[in-house]
């Protein structure tokens, strides 16, 4: 068990891409309260207990069977953005349809891998993909989309690089498209391992989701913390299988102290490329969460 190097970023230019396509939420906040303590670090015993849990199970087996996005399921027009209200409207998800959107085919979808397997998928509509982007609704600057166009776009998974069907949306301004993935990731397999209550021997759960960097030797994660600590830290252990994660917060106050939940981004740098290795969650117990298209949940991963 090491500890890594933060890359914490708060607010809605940190989350990026990431942060628009499903997974997670940029802030959360509640009434007044008092935050504990939370200031020491995680048990690595659990890691290693997750860890080897996973290792040869039959949750593993189905795991790598299934469609799990690594990477953003978004990818940019070339020259985005053009200029700020632009760069403003796709992190604020502000867009207008101007333009029909395509139906469901009828026949499903395929991921192919570069090694050779495949796996059949449903095609979401255009309409459904679409509005995992056009959430804004608000009066300020927006994208115009004219129509789409059913295509496909590389992404990294579980299981390497793969060519994945996507929805190639025609955006105003722009000579090339904005692509989404058009197929939902497959549902995680029940974990041989049970979770452990938050916050218990210093451990908290990841609020996902997880990114991994093109040459796969770091993966970029999102941590929660309070208002009145030295924010979050990301511990990895690794092995042959995978990555586990261990979420801890620095620094805690016993004082009197707003409740309020909040989320960086943390980038975690690997001994070595990710690979084909699972990434888990040491609190869960389960795979980190992962971008996936029919999400805009708040919740915690």
């Amino acid at each position: 068990m090491r500890s890594v190097t933060l890359l914490a970023i708060l607010g809605l230019s940190a989350v990026g891409v990431a942060g628009v396509t499903g997974c997670g939420s940029e802030s959360a906040s509640g009434g007044g309260g008092e935050v504990r303590d939370r200031g020491h670090s995680a048990d690595p015993k659990r890691a290693r207990q997750v860890a080897e849990a996973w290792e040869g199970s039959e949750a593993a087996r189905v795991w790598q069977k299934g469609f799990h996005p690594l990477g953003d399921t978004v990818q940019l027009p070339e020259g985005a953005f053009h200029d700020e209200d632009d760069k403003h409207a796709y992190l604020t998800q502000n867009f207008e349809l101007r333009g029909s959107l395509p139906d469901a085919p009828k026949k499903g979808g395929e991921v192919r891998w570069r090694g050779g397997d495949s796996l059949a998928l449903p095609v979401t509509s255009a309409r459904a993909a679409y509005e995992t982007l056009a959430r804004g609704a608000n009066p300020g600057p927006s994208l115009t989309v004219t129509g789409a166009r059913l295509s496909t776009m590389t992404l990294l998974t579980s299981r390497g690089p793969a060519t994945v069907p996507a929805w190639h949306f025609t955006v105003k301004g722009y000579d090339t498209p904005l692509k989404r993935v058009a197929v939902v990731p497959s549902k995680a397999p029940r974990s041989p391992v049970t979770s452990v209550p938050a916050g218990e021997d210093g451990l908290w759960p990841l609020a996902g989701p997880a990114t991994v960097a093109a040459d796969g030797r770091s993966v970029t994660v999102r941590a929660e913390h309070g208002s009145c600590d030295d924010g979050p830290a990301v511990d990895a252990l690794e092995t042959g299988g995978s990555v586990v994660f261990s979420a801890s917060i620095r620094g805690g106050s016993d004082g009197p102290c707003t409740s309020d939940l909040r989320f960086e981004n943390v980038t975690v740098k690997l001994d070595r490329p990710v690979g084909d290795r699972m990434l888990l969650d040491a609190s869960t117990g389960r795979p980190v969460p992962c971008t996936r298209l029919n999400s805009s949940s708040s919740n915690r991963g």
